[in-house]
Formats: structure tokens, C-alpha cells, sequence
């Protein structure tokens, strides 16, 4: 389940630290944050399909991965997109 370009930009375009970053910490967490709520509803309505659910875990501990990094290293930061995303940590 791909984004389409335009979700992918609009994503990138918020949450960048600056005007050609594309693959910080704080762009492919919310990258993946997108994915992952995507995803989260696939599997609401098909409940059997556990192809998808294992990328799904995955991909939370991508997410996890990435977010203890950015905790470890520049702390306001993670504060500042954890608050951004909703994100319960």
C-alpha cells in the first residue's frame, strides 16, 4: 500500500528540517506513521489477511527503531514530532 505522490509530498513538506530533506529521522517516521494508519484500516475491514499484518509489524518496529534514535539523540526534537503525529509514547 504505497502513498500516492501527493500525500508523500505533502508529508515530507511538513515535517522537514529543511528545503531538501527527504529522509531524516522526522520524515520517514511520519512517513511511516501514514503507512502504518493506512494500513491499520486495511486491516479493520479484513481481519484475516496476516500478509499485511506481519508488514504492518514490521513497520512499527521501524518506527520504534527510528523513534528510541531520535530520543537518544536530539530529545526536543522526538518531543516536537511525537506531539505532531498523536503519537502515545
Amino acid at each position: 500500500m504505497a502513498l500516492a505522490e501527493a500525500d508523500r509530498a505533502a508529508v515530507v513538506e511538513k515535517h522537514r528540517l529543511h528545503t531538501s530533506d527527504t529522509g531524516s529521522a522526522d520524515v520517514q517516521v511520519a512517513l511511516l506513521t501514514h503507512r502504518i494508519n493506512a494500513l491499520a484500516e486495511h486491516l479493520r475491514s479484513n481481519k484475516h489477511d496476516n500478509h499485511s499484518r506481519r508488514g504492518l509489524l514490521k513497520m512499527v518496529g521501524r518506527r520504534r527503531r527510528l523513534l528510541n534514535y531520535l530520543s537518544r539523540t536530539e530529545h526536543d526534537r522526538y518531543l516536537q514530532l511525537i506531539a505532531s503525529l498523536g503519537l502515545r509514547r
